[in-house]
This record gives C-alpha cells, sequence and structure tokens, in this order.
C-alpha cells in the first residue's frame, strides 16, 4: 500500500514551474515563458535586498497579471528579522493576503508563528534559509504552519525522494541557478567580515572572492538539473524553482521556456538548448553533483569573459506585458442601474458591476456603435475588448453620459482585475518577557572543535558548567574525557540519519546529558534520546517572537544570533557568544582536499586577498567549517560582559594552554592578549 500511494503521489501531476522576477519586466517574462507560479520581493524583508522588488501596487498588479494568466504569484518575506521590525513585516503580510498573493515564503521562525494567529489563511512556504535536508526538518516546518518546504539545495536525489515520500507537507526544490557554497541560513560570513549580513538580503558575496593565492575555491558554477527533468517528475516534489530576482527579463524568459518545455515533454536537455542555457548565464559551466551524491566532484567555476559576452547575445527581447482579452455583456435599461459583466472567454472567471441610471435621451440618443467603441477603450488596464465580444442589451431613445460609461468601464475592469480578499482584524500576539520564560539552568557553556586541546585541559572541570563535542567526536578513540554535551551536527541528511542515531543512543550510554540542537530537523530528533536541549546560534534568534516560539518547542535556554547588537542582544535575556571565533561557513563539499589534501585537514584555512587566515575544520561527514579570523571577545567591558546572564565559549584552533589563558582572561576581566583580532559584539571587526 506504501509504494501504490508514493506512486500515485509522484504521477498524479507535473511538478509547479516557480520562476523568478525582480522586477515587472522579469514577471511578464516569467509568464510568457510559461511558467506556473511567479515569486517576487517586496520592497522590505526580502533576500535580495538589492533586486529592484515590487512597492505594494505593483504587487498589486503583478498580482492581477499573474492571476488573469492563471499563474501564482508568492512574495519573499524570507530575512531575520528583529524586535521592531516583526509587527510592520506582519502588516505588510496582512496586506499581502487581502490583494490575493498565494503564499508567502518566510523564514523567520517567529514571523511564522504570529502570522499562523494574525492570518492563518494566508499559505505559508518554508524558505530553504530555515536549513531543511531531512523529513523531521519537513515535518517541522508542516507543524508550525509552513504547507510547503524549499529543500536545501545540497540534498541527492536519493534523499528528495526520501523526504518527499514520507513528509507530511510539499517540497520544493532549486532546478537552476545560482549555488550558494554555505549551506543557506548558516552563512555569517558577509555578515560579521563585510557588515552586510546575508540572513537579511544584503550579501557581499565573499564566496566569489579569490583566496591562497588567486584561487577559487568557494565560487560554485550554477546549478542545472536540465538532464534530470523525468527524474525529477518521478521524485514527487511539488515545485522546480528557478533561482534568479536579480536577473534580466531575458534570462527568465530563456531559462523558464527551456524547463517549461522539458517538463511538458518529459524528457532532458539536448546539446542545443544545455548552450542555450549557458548563454542565458554560466560559471564556466553547470553543475548537478549534489543531485548526484558527488559533491566531491570539480564544482567551482568564476564568470568569464566568454560567458559574459555570450550572455549579452540575449539583449534586445521586447517584454510589454500582454493583455489578456474578455467578453462583455451590458445592460442599459429603462428605470434601472446600467450595468457590466466582464468574463474570460473559457468561463472561468466572471465580475458584474452597477452604474448611473440612464435617463430619457432629449436629442441624441445613445446607439450601439457609440456605447461599444467607447467600452472597448480599455485604457492602462491589463485587459482587452474588441467589438465584436460586446453583447449590449439597449433600449431605445435612452441617453447615458461619456462620464457614466467611462465610469461603468473602469469600475467594470478594476473589479475583474481585483484580487481583493476580506481579513477579519485579530491582534498580535503579546511578546512574552524574558523573566516569565523557563530559566535557563547553567551560567556558562562551552564547545571544543579541537579534542586534543579538550584532552589536555589542566584546569578543573569547574571552567564551564557544560561542555560540547561535536556528537561525532564522542566515539573517537583518543578522547580521553567524556563531556557533558554534544553539538548535534549542523546538517544530517536524510541518508545520515541512521548513523546519527547510532551516535545518539552511544553519547546517552556513555551518561551525556545535554544536547546543542542549531536545526528544526535536529530538536525531535534529540528529545527522543532523552537529552537536555540548548539552542545553538544557527537557529538564528533575532526578536523575542523567535525566542517564544522554541521555548514552546521545549528550548528555554538558547544562544542568541551573532549577528545581534550587545543592546538588541541583552533586551532578549538569552545566551550569548563572549568568547571564541565564529564559524562563518559551513561547506557541503571539502574544499579542503581540494587544496590541501586529506592527511593535511587538521589545520587548514583560507586567506584572502588581504593576507587575513580564516582557520577551518572538518565537520560531520567531511563538510568544512570556515571560522572568523577574528575572536569574538568582551569579558574586558564589565558592564557589558555583566549584562549577559548565561554565556557561551567556542574554542577552534586553540591549544589547551591557550584556551586556559582564554578562560583567566575572561575571569578576570582582562584585555585579549596583544595582538589578537577582536570582534565585538554587533560590531565589524577591528584590530587591537
Amino acid at each position: 500500500m506504501f509504494f501504490w500511494s508514493f506512486d500515485m503521489k509522484r504521477r498524479e501531476r507535473l511538478p509547479e514551474l516557480l520562476a523568478p522576477a525582480g522586477d515587472f519586466d522579469c514577471l511578464v517574462a516569467a509568464v510568457r515563458a510559461g511558467a506556473d507560479a511567479v515569486y517576487v520581493g517586496g520592497r522590505l524583508y526580502s533576500a535580495r535586498a538589492y533586486a529592484k522588488n515590487f512597492d505594494i501596487d505593483e504587487l498589486r498588479r503583478a498580482v492581477s497579471y499573474c492571476h488573469l494568466h492563471g499563474v501564482k504569484l508568492y512574495v519573499t518575506l524570507n530575512t531575520l528579522l528583529y524586535d521592531l521590525e516583526v509587527e510592520p513585516a506582519v502588516e505588510f503580510a496582512v496586506e499581502l493576503y487581502r490583494i490575493g498573493v498565494d503564499a508567502l515564503i518566510v523564514a523567520d521562525l517567529g514571523l511564522v508563528s504570529v502570522l499562523r494567529v494574525v492570518v492563518p489563511e494566508l499559505q505559508l512556504h518554508a524558505s530553504t534559509q530555515m536549513s531543511v535536508h531531512n523529513t523531521r526538518g519537513a515535518d517541522m516546518a508542516y507543524s508550525l504552519g509552513c504547507t510547503r518546504t524549499v529543500l536545501a539545495r545540497e540534498l541527492s536525489y536519493k534523499d528528495i525522494c526520501t523526504v518527499t515520500a514520507e513528509c507530511k507537507g510539499e517540497v520544493e526544490i532549486f532546478l537552476h541557478g545560482a549555488l550558494c557554497v554555505c549551506h543557506s541560513g548558516q552563512c555569517l560570513f558577509s555578515s560579521l567580515v563585510g557588515g552586510r549580513s546575508g540572513n537579511r538580503g544584503e550579501c557581499a558575496q565573499p564566496c566569489r572572492l579569490p583566496y591562497n593565492g588567486g584561487k577559487y575555491p568557494l565560487s560554485l558554477r550554477d546549478l542545472s538539473l536540465a538532464h534530470h527533468i523525468p527524474k525529477l517528475i518521478e521524485s514527487g516534489v511539488s515545485s522546480l524553482k528557478i533561482e534568479g530576482r536579480m536577473k534580466a527579463p531575458e534570462y527568465v524568459y530563456t531559462v523558464t521556456s527551456i524547463y517549461r518545455r522539458l517538463l511538458d515533454e518529459n524528457r532532458a536537455a539536448n546539446v542545443d538548448e544545455e548552450r542555450e542555457l549557458m548563454r542565458a548565464f554560466s560559471r564556466d559551466g553547470f553543475t548537478d553533483a549534489y543531485l548526484r551524491g558527488k559533491p566531491e566532484e570539480k564544482m567551482t567555476g568564476v564568470r568569464t569573459s566568454e560567458d559574459k559576452a555570450e550572455s549579452r547575445t540575449l539583449s534586445g527581447m521586447d517584454f510589454s506585458p500582454s493583455r489578456v482579452p474578455v467578453c462583455a455583456k451590458v445592460v442599459i435599461k429603462r428605470g434601472v442601474p446600467s450595468s457590466m459583466t466582464l468574463t474570460l472567454p473559457d468561463g472561468s472567471r466572471e465580475t458584474t458591476v452597477s452604474g448611473d441610471i440612464p435617463s430619457e435621451a432629449i436629442n441624441s440618443p445613445l446607439t450601439e456603435s457609440s456605447v461599444v467603441q467607447r467600452l472597448c477603450k480599455m485604457g492602462n488596464t491589463l485587459l482587452s475588448l474588441k467589438p465584436e465580444s460586446v453583447e449590449l442589451i439597449l433600449d431605445e431613445g435612452l441617453n447615458l453620459s461619456p462620464a457614466s460609461l467611462n465610469a461603468l468601464r473602469r469600475a467594470a475592469s478594476e473589479a475583474f482585475e481585483s484580487e481583493g480578499r476580506a481579513l477579519a482584524p485579530r491582534e498580535m500576539p503579546k511578546r512574552c518577557e524574558k523573566s516569565t520564560r523557563g530559566a535557563p539552568t547553567v551560567h556558562s557553556t562551552a564547545l571544543f572543535y579541537n579534542i586534543h586541546a579538550y584532552n589536555a585541559l589542566k584546569e578543573d572541570r569547574g571552567m564551564f558548567d557544560i561542555e560540547f563535542l561535536p556528537l561525532w567526536r564522542i566515539g573517537d578513540g583518543e578522547l580521553r574525557r567524556i563531556p557533558d554535551g554534544i553539538a548535534m551536527p549542523p546538517v544530517i541528511m536524510e541518508s545520515e540519519m541512521d548513523t546519527v542515531r547510532r551516535m545518539l543512543s552511544d553519547a546517552k550510554e556513555k551518561g551525556i546529558g545535554y544536547a546543542l540542537v542549531g536545526n528544526i530537523g535536529s530538536i525531535g530528533l534529540a528529545r527522543e534520546f532523552g537529552f537536555k536541549l540548548i539552542g545553538d546560534f544557527r537557529l538564528n534568534v533575532m526578536n523575542s517572537y523567535t525566542l517564544d516560539a522554541y521555548s514552546r518547542l521545549g528550548i528555554d535556554d538558547i544562544i542568541l544570533s551573532p549577528e545581534l547588537t550587545a543592546r538588541d542582544a541583552e533586551r532578549l535575556g538569552a545566551r550569548e557568544i563572549v568568547y571564541g571565533r565564529i564559524p562563518l561557513m559551513l561547506t557541503e563539499r571539502c574544499f579542503m582536499r581540494d587544496l590541501y589534501g586529506c592527511r593535511n585537514c587538521s589545520s587548514v584555512g583560507l586567506t584572502d586577498r588581504r593576507g587575513i587566515e580564516f582557520p577551518a575544520v572538518r565537520e560531520f561527514e567531511h563538510r568544512n567549517l570556515i571560522f572568523n579570523s577574528a575572536i569574538t571577545y568582551i569579558a574586558d567591558k564589565p558592564e557589558l560582559l555583566h549584562s549577559f546572564g548565561e554565556r557561551h565559549f567556542i574554542f577552534t584552533t586553540e591549544s589547551a594552554d591557550e584556551i586556559g589563558d582564554a578562560y583567566r582572561a575572561y575571569r578576570d576581566g582582562a584585555p585579549a592578549p596583544r595582538g589578537a583580532s577582536i570582534r565585538r559584539i554587533g560590531k565589524r571587526e577591528a584590530k587591537k
């Protein structure tokens, strides 16, 4: 029975083809090319802040244009929000519902929780910024109110099929376009080093820059799954998404039209179509390595002068909005208000409005030709009405002024285009004050990446209340003492779940009681094994609504996002990172092997154009963690340190002696070691 339902789910219809639009020309291009749905950003709270994006009037017109052509419109509201931004974001979301938007793409869990109360009728899609990699994560997003989850780009075909078959909601995957080398929602490089937050739509793309003497180990080729269309149709995914809200309309049209054809014909791209996709945009070719489960293959590429020259040949296309033909029935009868009914030719849509009551004509009564001619002037609308498509019922000897006829036509066209919805007013839910939340049970926590330094610590175990090691290091034969807690892998693919479960069972048997969780897919898994949960900074908590949402999931003790300013962190009253190199990127592919070889991955990193070094370590299953060159440190700021009741430490490349020195400096309120590059909370890094 399972296999029957699985096959039915996969074969009942084609996946939705979802195209990007950064402005109205791109939206027209997407619709004309055959998209089933288009996603756009508003002027606020969009993860592509530097796209042109749409104001509310443009969004209203975009909804009308899409719906008249049988296309859905989604709006991205997928940035992390500060407390003061949540209420305006909710008001914006309510307005989007009222004008007829089909769904919002969201990332901030606090916003999700509020929208479920204020506008439960609005469909929500969990953005790829939520970092969902497995069925548990998709089901958690569904239980929180997201009917669809956009899976991480890094999943293999096998894992996609498993999640699609087993999760409760819809699944969307990326089909084509730019790839971030860091798992989405996990990148802090642009924010902590460059002062432009990728989580807030302002990414400066440090991954596209050279490192280690002119190499580009972080610049991935664009994704293209054009050779896998039959498999993707069989996978059961609900939507296939093209990336590109920063791209030109020619790109949107070219890429969307090719994938429309491939989906309709259930086939892979041929040589000519592949060449056309590369002409639209390429970084020295494409990659499909993630889908094939081969991230060790060469995936890197930069945009060459030849690539740019090819793309310029696409310019010059016309993307004027196409008008939708309608039919009209107009009634002008003695003694009753005039009326006009507009319908689509297939009868799928109909709107009727009333106008003024006609008067008796004195000299020149209305004629059929004069009325039809005036009513067919659709002006600056999205509609076209031809005289032969007008049915006129007109009593003789009547008059209706030109102004009244114009008003009747305008009212009919506006009503026909309008997608307005009514919504009963609802109040914002109250935020919980920090004093009313469950109080954290520990004062200080520390995460150690260097197992050798951890083994060699000379201090008493009383330095920190809870000491964490990465889960995958607990079974290391070199481990000499058992920590208090394990840090869950930040990414757990579906195919890795059995391995992780064995590791969790082993950790529990060793007497470990705490789990540091940084992904919504890990919360239930860690609780299943009886661990007490502490939320990692990877949960991206930047406002009190998100803090409350995780509290309802059983996580009262949580490390705040390092993107917060000290004042914002103090207001929220949760755990803050007070010492350590903060992870900037989590990469699926192992660039360490490419640059250094597998035997040399214990002490490597990246060096940028200025000679600044960013250490890196291996994570679970050969993923790479790249850390900040600067150390976050606030122990010499007693007024600031005192405001953080719960503190978190991260130790990466430090030796045991350096860990001891750092702890004593923190304890004594001493400055950081001379010459160290220091980052203050909520500030750019600065040399001390």
